[in-house]
């Protein structure tokens, strides 16, 4: 495609603009009435920013260049045009949705699901981690829309017989920047070589980087770009804060804090999967309902612990980055970074998973005297300075002994589990059943090292 300019759509409007536009029903829009009664049953009262630029100018016919924050609704802007079009003119293997993450990709699959409930939509989600020869039976049933990442859709092109997307209407790239920044560009061209090139593209991403824009070149035609942020920012009603506190004293004030704002639903972000494992143990030994979600974890453990987090079972989510972008689990009140992130942009994607949608929330940076640097950088990139968490260092201390004595404990289980990962042996304990990903570990500890059995059998 040659470079044609691009028409752009300033999300920056006059302020008489902006009131004239706030007042847009779904209807406005141009979205149809059985769509319309799916946004009211889902209780959406009123467009998002991002919905009120891109649905017209899809419904248009457009190809579409969405640039907005995290939180802001990219997932029904693209979703309803689809949606409509389908309607319109039924058919198989109608649209396509790459995402950079498996649980990005279920939580985009629900949506459509929950959209199209009404009119009968058939959706699959194509991720790895999962048997290829049940998503082979799937994709044979010819769903309407496929949700996929990049790598796992590139082995059924090439290996599941009979499978071609030679009739697609529609390819969605969703956080479309993180696609590229996991290195999916091979497959991304793979995949863009065997669809139709007369389709509808729609590329969605946080930021617009040079490999997005290389991408844009390479797949869009005459696109419409529509920017409701022009900077990086945070959501308003965002509280954030940070503590600065010494490196051996993290545990002693996350355990402080998680008890000082008790009652709220939690996601604290750590840096490896091994520290998300290390603090979920902790925590959970300390009495706390937590349960992590990371990398390592198989994919239904995964899906598992998020269901128990979204389900409000447990009060506490802890996570590396896999969980910074994308996921929307409405009920966050609280975001701590207890690792500070080493790329500033993460920030700003990792707070977002809590004051969304118009609620408020809190977040809390951890900062030790080796994060002073990456700190001052997330200041810059938000363009403020943050109050700092008032704590009172007695109050926090007094918790020091107990928190010492569950890190022991801790050190110990990681050690078991380490050695029996070498071994190639998971030793199952009464009432583990290898449920790894709810941290059950931790009670043969107690048992060892308390002498008790309590706890026995408890199951999550």
């Amino acid at each position: 495609m040659t470079d044609e300019k691009i028409a752009e759509v300033s999300g920056d409007e006059t302020a008489a603009d902006e009131k004239n536009t706030e007042n847009l029903t779904w209807k406005d829009l141009g979205i149809v009435d059985s769509l319309c009664q799916a946004c009211e049953d889902l209780k959406w009262k009123a467009p998002t920013k991002i919905q009120r630029e891109a649905i017209p100018l899809t419904i248009q016919g457009k190809d579409v260049i969405g640039l907005a924050e995290t939180g802001s609704g990219k997932t029904a802007a693209f979703a309803l045009p689809i949606l409509q079009a389908l309607l319109e003119n039924p058919q198989r293997y109608f649209a396509l949705i790459l995402t950079p993450t498996r649980e990005l990709a279920f939580q985009i699959s629900e949506q459509f699901e929950a959209l199209g409930a009404s009119i009968g939509v058939k959706c699959v989600v194509i991720v790895g981690g999962m048997d290829m020869m049940t998503q082979s039976l799937m994709l044979a049933k010819k769903p309407h829309i496929i949700i996929a990442t990049p790598g796992r859709l590139v082995d059924h092109l090439e290996n599941t017989k009979g499978f071609n997307l030679r009739s697609l209407k529609f390819l969605v790239m969703d956080e479309a920047d993180r696609i590229l920044n996991m290195d999916f560009e091979v497959e991304v061209d793979k995949i863009l070589r065997v669809i139709p090139r007369e389709r509808r593209t729609l590329l969605f991403s946080a930021t617009m980087t040079k490999k997005v824009q290389k991408l844009q070149r390479a797949s869009l035609q005459n696109p419409v770009k529509v920017e409701v942020s022009t900077k990086y920012q945070t959501v308003e009603k965002l509280q954030q804060y940070y503590v600065f506190i010494p490196v051996k004293f993290k545990d002693v004030y996350l355990v402080h804090i998680l008890n000082e704002l008790s009652g709220n639903s939690f996601m604290i972000f750590c840096s490896t999967c091994n520290n998300t494992m290390r603090t979920a143990l902790l925590l959970r030994s300390l009495g706390f309902m937590a349960v992590p979600l990371h990398g390592q974890m198989s994919q239904n453990k995964r899906i598992a612990a998020l269901t128990k987090f979204k389900a409000k079972n447990r009060s506490i989510l802890i996570s590396t980055d896999v969980a910074s972008r994308g996921l929307d689990i409405p009920h966050v009140d609280v975001v701590i970074n207890f690792d500070i992130p080493t790329h500033s942009k993460d920030y700003i994607h990792r707070v977002g998973r809590t004051a969304r949608a118009g609620r408020s929330g809190i977040s809390v940076t951890f900062v030790t005297q080796y994060d002073v640097e990456l700190y001052q950088r997330i200041e810059q990139l938000i363009g403020k300075q943050l109050p700092i968490y008032k704590t009172e260092e007695q109050e926090v201390m007094v918790l020091q002994e107990r928190v010492a004595e569950a890190q022991r404990m801790v050190k110990m289980e990681m050690k078991d589990i380490e050695e029996n990962k070498k071994s190639g042996k998971r030793k199952k304990r009464s009432g583990d059943g290898d449920d790894d990903d709810d941290t059950e570990q931790s009670i043969g500890v107690r048992k060892r090292v308390k002498g008790k059995t309590k706890g026995k059998g408890k199951r999550s």
